[in-house]
C-alpha cells in the first residue's frame, strides 16, 4: 500500500490516542495505549526500549494500530501489518509527539527511545462517511 488515504491518515496526524497490540511469546496478547504518527507510508509510534512491544516485535510479531476519534468513538481506523524499530537516538520523534500530545518542547525521562514504523497492509476503518 502505497499510504493511507488523507481521510484515514488525518486520524494518526492528528492528536488522537491509539491502542497498540503486539503478541506476547506465550501467544497472549498485549495491549497498550500510545501516541501515534503518521509519515505519509507507515504509522509511526514511540516506545522505550526493554518494554514488551520491542521484544514482541522483534520477534516477528505483527502489529495492530486502532486509532480512533477522541471527541467520537464510534470513528475509528485500525491498521494491522509488520514493524520496524530503530532507535529514536536524538528524542526528535518522541518529543515531536510530545509537543502534539501534550504541549511540550521535550518528551523528558531518560530511557532509550526507539520509533516503530508500521506498514498497513490491512486498513480497516468505521463511522466514516
Amino acid at each position: 500500500m502505497a499510504g493511507l488515504p488523507e481521510e484515514l491518515a488525518r486520524f494518526f496526524l492528528d492528536a488522537n490516542y491509539a491502542a497498540v497490540a503486539t503478541v506476547n511469546a506465550d501467544g497472549s496478547p498485549q495491549l497498550t495505549v500510545v501516541w501515534v504518527d503518521y509519515d505519509g507510508e507507515n504509522v509511526l509510534f514511540n516506545t522505550a526500549a526493554g518494554r514488551s512491544k520491542p521484544r514482541n516485535i522483534e520477534r516477528g510479531s505483527l502489529v495492530a494500530v486502532l486509532v480512533f476519534d477522541g471527541t467520537d468513538f464510534n470513528r475509528w481506523v485500525s491498521v494491522t501489518g509488520p514493524a520496524e524499530i530503530e532507535e529514536d537516538a536524538d528524542r526528535a520523534h518522541a518529543d515531536k509527539l510530545a509537543q502534539k500530545y501534550a504541549g511540550r518542547e521535550r518528551f523528558g525521562g531518560t530511557e532509550q527511545r526507539l520509533i516503530v514504523r508500521v506498514r498497513p497492509d490491512r486498513v480497516t476503518a468505521y463511522g466514516l462517511d
